[in-house]
């Protein structure tokens, strides 16, 4: 107890003398990185598990892309369950003014069973459950499509070839998605309306489902049966794989949370290495003077070592009440995301935030307090003792397995923790090369030209004295100007050069579901309103089912990506010239032949392993088509066109059933063409490329706020990165500043050796810093934004700029009292 009572004391102590603000601030803001995205991971997680059943509108969700034979309901109810058939598809939705493309949902009768859906007599009107499905002839639409087109119950609303009354305005549907799909405005009619619409034809695009509800046993006994009798196309979602849009963007979102935390901690850790070192130099003469007094190794270790679990346990306590004020603030804006009221936050993520900063003190403070308690009697009276004992290899050990365990643990992904920390590795490693020879080839010409004379040989000769302390400086000064510079200029530049690939005069309308028939009939109308004919491309759609004579299967591919491309079916399509934007990078384009041949899109042989000459199969309408693989092309997929992935010569495709798709460009001035062209032909879907970036961009920019607020915890991190990194050294510089002072030399000339060695430390940080953020920024372009991006100079240009200006600045505001203090009182404070 007294051992405990004197560490309270000491830490109290240090707190007044400012010995351990840094430090706790480190702390404070990796444990609140950490904690704020903890809680949302949380509380979003079982937001989504607690409204499970209701996203699936029933305890079991079968979705196929093709309508569902009639045994799998006639099993469900056999074995005592409800089962209840939905359809989702893009149409036109029109009135005699104006037509807007919706998201239609065709419900059977005891939809939804489970959840529920909302209705109201209109807009701004009080709304109720509707505890039925919309009668026949009846069209139920959300509010948007209400404003949209203008209409109010009781007026009607064309779909396909069927004219339907508005019955009730939409306000809520528990298992609406935030696909695509969803994102647009919302129809909803009755199943027994569907076949008179003429909407759904052979190759049109329709999602089929069939929600089940029971007893659990039940439901648990009908999913087995109906896993073992899935088809090509078919799956079934629970509660554990429900609303797999909306887990994949918050999973995408959480990643970039993650990252965000985890460089926040590696910058934590840093400025918490260097702040342990300083506080462990400035300690050594007290903990030998405690010796002196009688005090064993133990006790001092015990003192000191106390002091640090009390302080380090009440600045983790901090940091996760930081983040818990955080999260909520953040919460809000995946509330409105959701569409549900999240759960309150459990503690657990209070818990993690403890143990990081306990980690954090463990892995880079005890090594260092190792060393105080073994500090020898003897500096009292010999200042040659002055470093101690050196930090042993176990304690190096310890401090790395303590930043490879949170790595790990805050990625949660063995894969992304291995790359982050191999990338640590490597950028802390370089930058410390790159600074030890530029600072070494410093030192060779202080001493020549132009250096000679006044105090800037001073200075960069003191850079070459303390060499080591230099090199970790100018490292941890060059890694936080990276994150900085990184989240800044880079970003910057990534989304400037996103937004210029789509030239202005790119398609902004697509035009789906144009029956052969229709081909003509089409283009005349196009021509006729004076608008460009654009290319109308067949569409067939085909599930591949073979390469090289072996079956794919699915379950045999280890990445999902790959898996969900092997079921799912692909648009093909048959050309004799090759399309915009199509470039082949292997092999020789068919054109005219009309030998069976494809041509198939360079991601997709990436994904599959496809080369040249292989031979692929595909089953169209039950049949199977197949040949060889002669060219590979690279697509353009941000011109707007129309792409494939695979391109059949002439003559092979033509027999199967399809659909023809175009897309063109509509200025603005004509938006009423799309009015004219749905009209004629009821059964086309116009897709508003530019409206739906703007509602997909709608929902992302809030996950974009809550990502770019935890980012402002690396900021954070990386400004006191660079403050420690300036006080590190601080003390040492302090004494050189008074002997100089003491020999004669002038204030111009100390002013002068301050003066090169922070521009000297500045500059070789600005010029790492710039190299190392452009080039992460070339990675993500690549790996990430899967962009071509050609890193500017610009970045390495201000990086040195501000680099240099920054550590002057910083480094004379903490250092410009020296000048004023008398030489004689540093020494004394520093003997």
């Amino acid at each position: 107890m007294k051992t405990l009572r004197l560490a309270f004391r000491m830490m109290l102590r240090d707190l007044r003398a400012g010995e351990l603000h840094l430090l706790g601030l480190a702390i404070v803001i990796a444990v609140a990185s950490l904690t704020s995205v903890g809680f949302l991971a949380d509380r979003v997680g079982r937001a989504l598990d607690r409204e499970a059943n209701q996203l699936l509108g029933g305890d079991l969700l079968l979705r196929a892309d093709q309508p569902w034979p009639a045994a799998f309901a006639e099993e469900a109810r056999r074995r005592g369950l409800q089962a209840a058939g939905t359809v989702l598809f893009t149409s036109m939705a029109s009135t005699e003014e104006t037509a807007v493309l919706a998201g239609v949902k065709v419900v059977e009768e005891g939809y939804p069973l489970r959840g529920a859906i909302r209705i109201a007599p209109g807009p701004n009107q009080p709304d109720a459950a509707a505890g039925r499905a919309p009668a026949p002839g009846e069209l139920w639409l959300d509010e948007r499509l209400f404003a949209e087109l203008g209409v109010a119950v009781g007026d009607t609303v064309g779909l396909g070839e069927i004219a339907f009354r508005v019955g009730a305005m939409v306000s809520f549907e528990s298992d609406r998605g935030a696909n695509f799909f969803s994102l647009l405005p919302r129809a909803i009619f009755n199943l027994k309306d569907l076949d008179a619409t003429g909407l759904i034809a052979e190759g049109s695009r329709a999602t089929w489902r069939l929600h089940v509800a029971g007893l659990p046993q039940a439901v648990e006994g009908y999913e087995r049966w109906a896993r073992e009798n899935l088809g090509r196309g078919q799956r079934v979602e629970t509660v554990e794989n429900a609303r797999p849009e909306v887990r994949a963007a918050l999973d995408q979102a959480q990643r970039f949370l993650r990252l965000a935390a985890l460089l926040a901690v590696i910058l934590a850790a840093v400025a918490v290495g260097l702040s342990a070192r300083r506080f462990m130099a400035r300690h050594l003469d007290g903990c030998a003077v405690m010796r002196v007094l009688g005090a064993s190794q133990a006790r001092v270790l015990g003192v000191v070592v106390g002091e640090f679990l009390l302080f380090g346990l009440a600045a983790a306590v901090a940091g996760t009440a930081l983040g818990w004020s955080v999260q909520w603030g953040l919460a809000g804006g995946l509330r409105e995301i959701l569409a549900t009221e999240l759960p309150a936050p459990s503690l657990l993520p209070l818990a993690h935030g403890v143990v990081v900063g306990m980690a954090l003190l463990a892995g880079f403070v005890l090594p260092q307090l190792l060393r105080l308690g073994k500090v020898s009697t003897l500096r009292v009276l010999r200042r040659e003792f002055e470093l101690a004992e050196p930090v042993s290899g176990t304690a190096w050990a310890l401090g790395l397995a303590a930043l490879l365990g949170l790595i790990f643990w805050i990625a949660a992904d063995a894969r992304l923790g291995g790359m982050v920390a191999a990338g640590f590795a490597v950028a802390l490693g370089v930058f410390a090369l790159a600074a030890w020879w530029v600072l070494r080839l410093a030192g060779r010409l202080k001493g020549q030209g132009s250096l000679r004379g006044g105090g800037w040989r001073y200075g960069i000769a003191a850079l070459g004295r303390r060499m080591g302390g230099s090199v970790i400086q100018a490292a941890a000064l060059g890694l936080g100007m990276t994150a900085l510079l990184l989240l800044t200029l880079v970003r910057a530049d990534l989304l400037d050069n996103w937004r210029a690939m789509a030239p202005p005069d790119a398609p902004n309308r697509f035009v789906i579901n144009i029956q052969p028939d229709q081909r003509a009939g089409v283009a005349e109308l196009f021509a006729a309103e004076g608008m460009a004919v654009p290319g109308i491309q067949p569409m067939i759609r085909g599930r591949m089912v073979a390469i090289n004579g072996e079956p794919v299967d699915p379950g045999g591919y280890e990445d999902e990506r790959t898996r969900r491309l092997a079921e799912r079916e692909f648009n093909l399509s048959y050309a004799a010239e090759l399309p915009g934007g199509n470039e082949v990078e292997a092999g020789r384009w068919h054109g005219g032949e009309r030998t069976p041949q494809f041509s198939v899109e360079t991601g997709l042989a990436q994904t599959f392993g496809l080369k040249l000459g292989d031979r692929v199969a595909f089953e169209i309408a039950g049949q199977r088509v197949e040949a060889p693989i002669t060219s590979v092309r690279k697509l353009d997929w941000d011109s707007m066109r129309v792409n494939f992935f695979f391109i059949a010569s002439e003559g092979l495709l033509e027999d199967y059933p399809a659909s023809l798709i175009t897309s063109f460009h509509l200025p603005a001035a004509e938006h009423d063409f799309t009015t004219r062209l749905v009209g004629a032909f009821p059964n086309l879907s116009v897709i508003d490329i530019a409206a739906v970036v703007a509602q997909v961009q709608a929902m992302t920019d809030k996950l974009i706020v809550i990502v770019q607020f935890v980012f402002g915890f690396a900021v954070l991190a990386g400004l006191v990165v660079l403050y420690a990194a300036l006080q590190a050294t601080h003390d040492e510089r302090e004494y050189e500043l008074a002997m100089l002072r003491t020999l004669g030399a002038r204030n111009r000339q100390v002013r002068q050796a301050l003066l090169a060695e922070f521009l000297v430390l500045g500059g070789v940080a600005g010029v790492l810093a710039g190299v190392g953020a452009s080039a992460l920024g070339w990675v993500l372009a690549g790996q990430v934004f899967k962009m071509a991006y050609v890193p500017a100079l610009l970045p390495v240009v201000v990086a040195v700029l501000l680099g240099a200006a920054g550590v002057v600045a910083g480094g004379w505001l903490g250092t410009r009292k020296l000048l004023s203090r008398p030489p004689l009182a540093s020494l004394r404070a520093l003997a």
